[in-house]
């Protein structure tokens, strides 16, 4: 056997190894010997040490916050003013060590090789990480708000970019650098990472709810409703755009449902480990969804402020529904916000309070993210219940005990449930550690981010590309952009008419 054929051999049994993880961790396992349970337990331990605010102890503050920059010296830095006197790069060496320090003793646990896991480990975090600080350079990240503080003329606004840049050099090294990408395999862990990033989430999205709770009862109580009512239409609807038209199976067209439906990037990828796909799946409707993120950002305010300026609240809504991403979603009402209230005491003579439009954005895109978990989990059972991942006509006809929809039940759901749960019943029982609790909340969350980051490296890492393009790629995003374009976008615009219509914002003076 040639050299050549050798190495593509290889290389698709590697593919195929690690594609397939996501139905390993569904077998009968020990809760010490179970990835998928690792991920809760790291999740866990994070999610606790975020809590060190609440007690005057601030247990996170040195982890590494990667900023939006022009000068790439500013580029990173400790996240609490508390370790202001650390470096950034001391930052840097401190969450690399921490990281590598709890992934290895799972990592231990699973039965891994210690020394491969420690160096790919180590090699996989830093390659993430520049791509992360790359990805974050002000011409590629700034939103259209922030650009003057940059003192730049334009931006793409694609905010997420560097996942895109390390799923684009892990897909190099996976594709081209074979021998590499055997010795990364042992600490390429998407499925890990991605669930460990998804736990933390929890906290992040609880702790909003309470802030959420504090807000005018009106826009809350719309807002859950208007979510309610756009998601149990959203979702059937692309997905059966998705399985008619476009011919994709079950594994890809519910995360691609997902991804437009609740909450692009995040979404996708717990549906994913919802229903068992493959890792690359989740995590090329991800990077479809931060591109039309940022083709929202460039048009969609100022259609708002054009078409919406006398129904405020509808633009505010609407860009919650309507836009993918937190980020791009609030950098949307944001804008919304300013371009509206320019334009209404120009056109109107209304000088209407600040922040009102951008808090129904808020609020309608809280109330998705919580709907995250609830969804997850209600795939996991009917996916497991009616065995819609299975291959046979015999096998989907069988029927599953209690014991198996257990077994297969994705545990990350439980961890993502906890996390949320308990600082959601703290924050409301005890109001007083709300502002304590957020900053231990954003300290994990930058933290979830890189897990995140990680994952997509290791996704890449993974991926045949040839297995990639059979998939349909351009299918993707042609499915995506029909179901935002001529779907999403005008429900979402019609329900949020029916529920903010004629409220608005206070007027000054």
């Amino acid at each position: 056997m040639s050299k050549g054929r050798r190495t593509a051999k290889s290389t698709e049994e590697r593919v195929k190894k690690v594609s397939e993880s996501g139905n390993d961790i569904f077998l009968k396992k020990p809760i010490f010997k179970s990835e998928d349970w690792w991920a809760v337990w790291l999740g866990l331990f994070i999610f606790i040490l975020g809590l060190g605010p609440i007690f005057g102890i601030d247990l996170l503050g040195w982890v590494v916050k990667q900023n939006v920059w022009i000068d790439v010296s500013k580029s990173i830095a400790p996240i609490s003013k508390a370790y202001e006197g650390l470096s950034g790069i001391a930052s840097a060496l401190l969450t690399y060590l921490f990281l590598l320090v709890i992934t290895t003793i799972g990592s231990w646990a699973l039965g891994s090789n210690v020394k491969k896991f420690v160096i790919g480990f180590s090699i996989i975090y830093w390659i993430t990480f520049i791509s992360i600080i790359l990805g974050n350079n002000a011409y590629i990240a700034a939103t259209p708000d922030k650009q003057a503080g940059f003192n730049i003329p334009w931006s793409l606004s694609l905010g997420e970019l560097g996942f895109v840049f390390a799923l684009i050099i892990g897909l190099i090294i996976g594709n081209f650098f074979p021998g590499l990408a055997r010795f990364l395999e042992e600490a390429a862990k998407p499925e890990w990472f991605i669930k460990t990033g998804i736990v933390i989430l929890g906290a992040a999205i609880g702790i909003k709810t309470v802030g959420a709770l504090g807000l005018a009862g009106t826009v809350i109580g719309r807002g859950i409703a208007a979510v309610l009512e756009a998601y149990l239409i959203y979702w059937p609807v692309v997905y059966f755009i998705a399985r008619r038209f476009f011919k994709f199976t079950p594994e890809w067209a519910a995360p691609l449902a997902s991804g437009v439906s609740i909450c692009g990037v995040s979404a996708a990828i717990a549906t994913g480990g919802a229903i068992r796909s493959r890792p690359h799946v989740p995590a090329v409707i991800a990077s479809v969804i931060i591109v039309f993120v940022a083709i929202e950002l460039l048009f969609l305010p100022w259609l708002a402020q054009a078409v919406l300026y006398h129904e405020p609240l509808v633009a505010g809504a609407w860009m919650g529904l309507a836009v993918k991403s937190d980020g791009g979603a609030m950098a949307s009402g944001a804008i919304t916000d300013l371009l509206i209230r320019a334009k209404a005491l120009k056109e109107l003579g209304i000088k209407w309070e600040d922040g009102w439009i951008l808090m129904a954005t808020t609020t309608t895109k809280l109330f998705i993210d919580v709907f995250i978990g609830v969804w997850a989990f209600v795939l996991a059972v009917i996916w497991s219940v009616f065995r819609i991942d299975r291959r046979t006509p015999q096998e989907a006809g069988a029927k599953v005990s209690v014991r198996e929809i257990w077994d297969r039940f994705p545990k990350f759901i439980i961890g993502f449930a906890l996390t949320f749960l308990i600082l959601l019943v703290a924050g409301v029982i005890n109001p007083g550690i709300v502002k304590s609790a957020q900053a231990g909340s954003d300290e994990a969350n930058v933290l979830r981010t890189i897990f995140f980051a990680l994952c997509f490296f290791s996704i890449g890492l993974v991926t045949n590309v040839r297995k990639l393009l059979a998939a349909g790629v351009g299918r993707i995003v042609a499915a995506y952009a029909v179901s935002l374009f001529f779907f999403i976008l005008w429900v979402g615009l019609v329900i949020s008419w029916i529920f903010y219509r004629g409220i608005t914002p206070p007027v000054i003076g």
